[in-house]
């Protein structure tokens, strides 16, 4: 293959969306696949403990089976992927902010296409997930795993801000089923996001996922906040 491969480019209204395919100079061989958002790097193939993390730290704190998972953000699907790795999860539904991305996925031209497709658990739709948790609830989730902004003060576009707020995490506290645990991802770490969870829910745990990122040698942390009654 050439190194760089244009797998798909669309203009939407956060900016130019592209999927990218490139083999690692470094690397010969070694194969990734890329989304950028207005040219910069949004998510990776090659690097995603972080997105996993979200799914396994949730899950390892919630005793139940039959587990329904609502995803707010659907990426290049390592989330939802590792949610459905567990045997006690029956249902995963994700809301994607960014109808191209989901496109993406359903043709196939994300390396997880196929697996999650074919998983009679999943199913996907593009829509607002901060607006779907604001709104009354219609359904309980056992966990709602949240990976659509950078960080509780970088947002990824606008009007997201309530969601961050106690009155928000009530509100969407209203969706989650008696023992039901909110997990949401940031690149950085927020102590007034931590004290508006603290207001909102019993239980509050910050958990820092390290990693090294080898194409630029440097050490990474990002947090997972997780909060349950």
């Amino acid at each position: 293959m050439t190194n760089l491969q244009i797998l798909a480019y669309e203009n939407t209204a956060l900016g130019d969306l592209c999927l990218r395919r490139r083999e690692l100079l470094s690397r010969p061989g070694t194969v990734i696949t890329e989304i950028t958002l207005d040219h910069q790097l949004l998510m990776s193939s090659h690097i995603t403990v972080s997105e996993r993390a979200l799914a396994t730290e949730a899950l390892a704190r919630h005793a139940g089976d039959e587990l329904s998972v609502l995803i707010a953000g659907l990426g290049l699907g390592y989330t939802a992927a590792a949610v459905l790795n567990s045997e006690r999860v029956s249902r995963v539904r994700v809301i994607e902010l960014i109808p191209a991305v989901v496109g993406f996925l359903k043709d196939g031209l994300v390396p997880l296409s196929t697996e999650l497709l074919a998983d009679a658990r999943f199913a996907v739709r593009d829509g607002d997930a901060y607006a779907v948790l604001e709104d009354e609830a219609s359904e309980p989730w056992d966990l709602v795993l949240i990976d659509v902004d950078h960080a509780p003060d970088d947002h990824l576009g606008p009007g997201n801000e309530g969601f961050y707020t106690r009155s928000g995490l009530d509100r969407a506290k209203k969706h989650l089923a008696p023992g039901g645990i909110l997990a949401v991802w940031s690149y950085a770490d927020s102590s007034p996001f931590v004290e508006a969870l603290r207001a909102a829910f019993n239980t509050v745990d910050l958990v820092p996922v390290k990693y090294r990122n080898d194409l630029v040698d440097e050490e990474h942390t990002d947090w997972l906040f997780l909060a349950w009654d």
